[in-house]
């Protein structure tokens, strides 16, 4: 890997470290939910954004809030509402007075995006004039408000939030709007035995913070690396190929022909690819693996591939299509 080899190998052992380090400390503040521990550090470092989805209680705010601690972030969270105001996200203008000459003029208030990391709570209860305020900003790295462009700081994470059960009063994100996040993460009950240690734990002497073990300047080096990571181009065409298979006028696939509405575009070829190699990263690899592409296949697709009334009425999960286009599309 020509990329990588201009990296000292003592740089790249230390990075590798770090990544161990930081998800050490995430698992002695959260309880089990070790894949989604993983999933939060791959997005992160491929300097990308995540939708969870799970039911409340299952501590996602905890989750952001250990990982902006061990990484040593700035956190913000916004609960959204079906009153918020894109200006409550992004900022507004504020009129001043300059109390020595009387002058008046306005100045720019910042709002909550102005963050490095930033939890958007149950993200669907609020109006879409609102989700695209966010959105854009995601997309973008910037605010433009009266003319004028801010950016957001860096590094600069969005991890948003969406019970699935709970759907009155709720705004579904559009798919291009979906398309704007990495990854979708599911947040699944824990074992009994997780639980169990759970409730101890919140019901003694509380859980602790995450302990600080990577700073600013480290992460932006390490999603630097991530972008220096080899893949072949075989599997650059599998992944390319993996994406292609979901849309049903082009696929082979059986699954996908019969329960697919739409497929994925090509925004989803690059996801797949930048989260394979920040987890083989991860894995203290400096090369993607055909395992690495088949594992982030769920989280990287399962929001951008539309289900059709077919597979509604069948109870066909996303997941159950995704996983026979795994197994149907393989490796030249």
């Amino acid at each position: 890997m020509d990329s990588a080899i201009a990296w000292s190998e003592n740089e790249i052992g230390a990075l590798s470290a770090k990544v161990a380090a930081l998800k050490a400390s995430m698992s002695k503040v959260i309880i089990g939910q070790e894949n989604v521990i993983d999933s939060l550090i791959i997005c992160l470092l491929a300097g990308g954004h995540a939708l969870v989805e799970g039911v409340p209680g299952l501590g996602k705010t905890l989750l952001v809030k250990s990982l902006s601690q061990a990484t040593e972030l700035d956190f913000h969270r916004v609960q959204f509402t079906p009153d918020l105001m894109p200006s409550d996200i992004v900022g507004t203008e504020i009129l001043e007075e300059d109390h020595a000459t009387r002058k008046r003029e306005f100045r720019f208030q910042q709002g909550p995006v102005f963050t490095q990391v930033l939890l958007a709570d149950e993200i669907n209860r609020a109006p879409p004039k609102t989700q695209s305020a966010l959105l854009e900003a995601m997309q973008e790295r910037s605010v433009t408000f009266a003319g004028q462009t801010h950016k957001l700081p860096k590094p600069f994470f969005v991890l948003a939030t969406q019970n699935p059960i709970e759907q009155a009063g709720t705004y579904p994100l559009p798919e291009a709007q979906l398309d704007r996040f990495l990854l979708r993460i599911d947040v699944v009950y824990p074992t009994e035995e997780e639980e169990i240690a759970m409730v101890s734990a919140t019901t003694h002497a509380g859980l602790k913070d995450a302990e600080p073990v990577m700073d600013v300047a480290t992460l932006l080096r390490l999603q630097q690396l991530v972008r220096d990571i080899e893949i072949g181009d075989h599997l650059l065409a599998y992944a390319t190929r993996l994406v292609r298979a979901t849309r049903p006028a082009l696929t082979t696939v059986p699954a996908v022909k019969k329960h697919v509405g739409w497929g994925a575009g090509p925004r989803a070829g690059q996801a797949l690819v930048l989260a394979s190699k920040a987890r083989a990263l991860m894995h203290n690899r400096l090369a993607v693996t055909r395992e690495d592409i088949g594992e982030m296949l769920l989280p990287v697709l399962a929001h951008r591939v539309i289900r059709n009334f077919e597979a509604e009425a069948d109870g066909v999960a996303i997941a159950d299509i995704l996983l026979a286009l795994r197994e149907h599309i393989r490796p030249e």
